[in-house]
């Protein structure tokens, strides 16, 4: 078995850490506004922790270079954390000042959710955490005393607005994050890290690099693309394009809107109504915006006739515009958009067949990926979970879940098993790369149904000459285009490998004079299929090598006249190195070794 053991953040000793760090700076605040500061929820996250507060004032950062300090005292005085269990009348006493608390503990009593307010399926016991002076509503862990935090490794971040219970009805609290982490040197690269996270934030770097933009005339969550930006998608699909054809796979079309009953009869409808624009009426049949593929190349496959067991398997790729109805506030830059572009793929396969298919699946994947230098990657196995949102189909969901683990363990495949992140209507092994920051990504998955091909009467004629219904594997290998465009911005920081930069080489007449050879040098590159642009404008020839390195170009040619007369250019890099001059027909073969070794 391939499962990978994992231990559960919960159970770290970061987790215990951040966990009390978060406790020791509610003691703080509340230190800071005695009698006046009500506090709510305070969990480690992530990388860090926060809690939500309810102040008599804003905070300032000022603030929290004082809270900060008092943290400090407070962990140097070696303070025990002590649990002790409680009854919800105790509780509440405890707490009667404190309405925020005394909601969870009410909660808590009632059971079905956990004091954080999360729904759980247990009646949780009810304990406390005390510190110093201060006592928290919490079930932990944590460390044994506050001597265990590392007061060089802590640092409070910034300050943000929350609602409680997330309900924009209910009062807007204030919450500090925080991050804590066991040695300084580790909390120093993770500052590192989001300042890199910064300077590499898509959003920023698709309006310098001219890429796209956002536009209130047209809508959020719907980005405009320039020449360049274009010019990025259509090389990105192209190759994964080129990439599925070779492997098989045959491209198909099937247009944008769809009738609801469709959606209704996949159970699409039920689950993914929020997530769909609103309906269409012509004539008395309701329309939608396409928000998913599935139920139309199934539709496909089954207009398409008859199918034989021999046909099988049956490939259906498309790189399909699809809208889902995104809460503005959840918009973000490229990676959540309403409009997107998935290269999604669809195997109507027989079941002797999964393991072959899911084999070739895989190696795609891993070949794409690696195309764009993601080689560190982990892969999640996401099932059923309890919640009533799955289809309840045991038989179906057993026989799909044996399958892809049977697929993944021959394909000698780690992984670790998550429950309740299945689609609804089967489970899926989804692919977590890891960017040159650390930062995961889910991008590519493969999912197994044995439930929609049924729903929609998809049938073959297999050996026994009696119908069957065939497997369907859903597969994403970059899942969208407008995502996978932002993460790869962040992750080359914009500065593309050449087969992929929309502008792969800029030459630069030092004068006017140069023009022409300078055109024909681009001529050369550009019968040999680069993408080639002439510098021509008036300015100094270092401001155009300056302006050409924001750009992230990756070749920079100066043209003068020892080149024009040798046949030559002289070549710097975007890193600022200068490689000397070299003849135009050397430039040529050097761009091209650097586009077939994906540099």
């Amino acid at each position: 078995m391939s499962v990978k053991q994992s231990i559960p953040y919960e159970q770290t000793e970061l987790y215990k850490i951040r966990h009390s760090t978060a406790h020791v700076m509610a003691q703080a605040v509340m230190e800071m506004f005695p009698g006046q500061a009500k506090i709510a929820i305070g969990p480690p996250i992530a990388d860090g922790f926060y809690y939500d507060f309810d102040l008599p004032r804003s905070l300032t950062p000022e603030d929290l270079a004082a809270v900060e300090k008092r943290m400090r005292q407070i962990i140097a005085a070696r303070h025990k954390f002590q649990r002790r269990e409680v009854s919800a009348d105790e509780a509440r006493a405890e707490f009667k000042d404190q309405p925020y608390k005394v909601e969870l503990i009410d909660g808590l009593d009632k059971g079905g959710v956990d004091e954080y307010g999360n729904p759980t399926n247990e009646k949780p016991v009810i304990s406390f955490y005390t510190h110093d002076t201060f006592t928290d509503l919490c079930r932990g862990p944590h460390v044994e005393h506050t001597g265990q935090i590392n007061p060089s490794a802590i640092k409070l971040m910034h300050i943000a607005g929350a609602y409680w219970r997330g309900d924009a009805n209910r009062p807007q609290l204030q919450r500090i994050y925080g991050t804590a982490w066991k040695t300084a040197d580790e909390l120093k690269d993770h500052l590192w890290k989001l300042e890199e996270a910064r300077k590499r934030d898509h959003r920023k770097l698709g309006r310098e690099l001219g890429l796209f933009y956002f536009s209130d005339d047209v809508g959020p969550g719907l980005p405009l693309f320039t020449p360049k930006g274009e010019m990025l998608r259509h090389l990105m699909e192209g190759y994964v394009r080129d990439t599925q054809t070779r492997y098989g796979y045959q491209h198909v079309w099937t247009g944008h809107l769809v009738k609801e009953d469709l959606y209704r009869r996949s159970g699409h409808y039920d689950n993914y109504k929020d997530s769909m624009f609103p309906p269409m009426e012509d004539e008395g049949v309701t329309f939608r915006l396409k928000p998913m593929n599935c139920p139309s190349h199934m539709t496909l496959y089954k207009e398409m006739g008859t199918h034989s067991y021999r046909d099988l398997p049956l490939r259906f790729a498309e790189f399909a515009t699809l809208y889902r109805y995104e809460k503005t506030g959840e918009l973000s830059g490229l990676t959540r958009v309403r409009a997107l572009t998935q290269d999604d793929c669809h195997i109507f396969c027989r079941p002797d067949q999964i393991q072959s298919e899911f084999a070739l699946c895989l190696n795609l994947i891993r070949e794409v990926l690696s195309r764009y230098k993601f080689t560190d990657y982990r892969v999640r196995l996401s099932l059923r979970g309890s919640e009533g949102k799955y289809v309840a189909d045991d038989e179906k969901w057993a026989l799909a879940t044996d399958a892809l683990k049977a697929a993944l363990d021959a394909n000698g495949v780690e992984y670790e098993a998550v429950e309740g992140e299945a689609a609804f209507y089967g489970p899926k092994a989804d692919f977590l790369a890891r960017d040159v920051l650390g930062r995961e990504w889910q991008l590519s998955t493969i999912q197994v149904d044995f439930i929609q091909p049924a729903r929609l009467g998809c049938e073959y004629v297999a050996e026994d000459g009696q119908p069957h219904t065939p497997v369907l594997l859903h597969r994403a290998v970059t899942g969208s285009t407008e995502r996978f465009l932002g993460v790869i911005i962040e992750h080359f920081a914009g500065a593309f490998p050449v087969w992929l930069s929309p502008v792969q080489a800029v030459i630069i007449p030092i004068a006017d004079r140069h023009a022409e050879y300078a055109n024909k040098v681009a001529e050369q590159l550009q019968a040999h299929g680069f993408r080639v642009e002439v510098d021509a404008r008036g300015e100094r020839m270092q401001a155009k090598i300056r302006d050409a390195q924001l750009q992230k170009i990756p070749y920079m040619l100066v043209a003068g006249d020892k080149e024009a007369e040798a046949g030559a250019v002289a070549v710097r890099l975007r890193s600022g190195e200068d490689l000397k001059a070299k003849p135009v027909a050397e430039v040529i073969e050097m761009m091209k070794s650097a586009v077939v070794n994906g540099d």
